[in-house]
């Protein structure tokens, strides 16, 4: 499976970390959609020429959630990482969209201010924290983020919770979330070199743009 992707992009991060979970072996393309060569050719699989995209000999799926939950369904050997139990998937399924929709949103607003060299709004940070305050009383409820145990939204929403670092936000005040990514981690596979990969590339990322 070929697997277009950059790995200062935290949706993208899902897809490689639930792969590696799943013990699946993608062939991983960087792809730099901002270089007309790699953005044509991508084009070619992907019409909104967006990454992660996803090549399943043929079956080309791009949207990281999508991407995500394409593997489960047809790698996973049960349905551990996405319960098929109607209220708990619900629940699954509700934490992904919370990362999208509210957390990744706000993050992402903030980081974008930030790579303007401008800080963010009042607004944006209070949006932002509230965003986070909720994911606090998420897994303050539960020891994972959508159930007992771990599941794809945990992985997801692991990728949005680690990107906090590039604002150097300071995550003292919400102890339960920092319980909680330890306890993710400590499930998945070579995290410790995945994470430093990522932080390098980043780093590299982050001085490019000085």
């Amino acid at each position: 499976m070929d697997y277009y992707y950059s790995l200062v992009s935290p949706p993208c991060q899902s897809a490689i970390l639930v792969a590696k979970k799943l013990g699946i072996t993608l062939n991983l393309k960087k792809t730099n959609v901002h270089d007309p060569v790699e953005r044509d050719a991508l084009t070619k699989l992907n019409p909104q020429h967006t990454i992660p995209t996803l090549d399943d000999n043929g079956h080309v799926v791009w949207e990281s959630y999508a991407i995500v939950l394409y593997l489960v369904e047809k790698y996973a050997k049960d349905d551990t990482l996405y319960p098929k139990d109607p209220k708990v998937r619900s629940v699954v399924n509700q934490r992904l969209f919370f990362d999208i929709g509210t957390l990744y949103k706000q993050l992402i607003a903030c980081i974008h201010t930030v790579m303007k060299k401008e800080q963010p709004t009042e607004e944006q940070q209070e949006k932002l924290k509230q965003a986070i305050e909720l994911l606090e009383q998420f897994v303050t409820e539960r020891p994972y983020a959508a159930a007992a145990h771990l599941t794809v939204a945990d992985i997801c929403l692991l990728g949005t919770v680690t990107a906090l670092g590039w604002l150097k936000y300071d995550l003292e005040a919400y102890p339960h979330i920092k319980a909680w990514v330890a306890r993710v981690t400590a499930e998945l596979p070579d995290y410790a070199d995945f994470r430093k990969d990522v932080d390098e590339t980043t780093k590299a990322f982050m001085a490019s743009r000085k």
